[in-house]
């Protein structure tokens, strides 16, 4: 897999759009990593859940991807998949700060 650079915009409870720089190898990585820079940021007025779309946009190609966080969350819960799917659940997990084992 490989490491792209990518712009992640999330809409705040204010209807504001925050955008971050990120590094990342997969759209889920991304959306974890937008998430995690955005919460700790005093501009940020709180992140909608469920239909609040996340965009990620691929800076290497033009690219650009929207997820929801309901979505995204789904994605993380569900068990089992693949190898290579845990393993990008768990690192997406470690990202966020949360338990990493299914």
């Amino acid at each position: 897999m490989s490491v792209r650079s990518c712009r992640v915009t999330i809409r705040d409870m204010e209807g504001v759009d925050h955008t971050v720089q990120v590094t990342a190898e997969t759209l889920y990585e991304a959306v974890a990593l937008g998430l995690a820079s955005l919460r700790c940021e005093e501009w940020v007025n709180g992140i909608a859940e469920g239909l609040n779309a996340v965009k990620v946009s691929v800076q290497n190609i033009p690219i650009e991807h929207s997820v929801t966080i309901g979505e995204f969350k789904k994605w993380l819960a569900r068990k089992g998949g693949r190898p290579s799917e845990v393993g990008r659940k768990r690192k997406v997990r470690s990202i966020l700060g949360l338990p990493t084992q299914e």
